[in-house]
């Protein structure tokens, strides 16, 4: 059987980290900031760790 692709889309949204945890950003951090509080803005320039419910199924697209 041949090897798989990884998906390029999740290449690109995802990076590990040390200690092999996925690390991504959120969404709707462009444009269109006005409508958002501070509070919100704040939030979302951190990045997110992915759940444990989802690390096998985005692993499996990195591979």
């Amino acid at each position: 059987m041949p090897k798989l692709k990884t998906k390029g889309a999740v290449k690109k949204r995802f990076k590990r980290t040390k200690n092999g945890k996925l690390r991504f950003k959120r969404a709707g951090d462009n444009h269109l900031q006005s409508k958002h509080s501070n509070k919100n803005k704040r939030r979302r320039k951190k990045d997110k760790m992915v759940s444990k419910a989802d690390r096998k199924r985005v692993l499996s697209l990195i591979h």
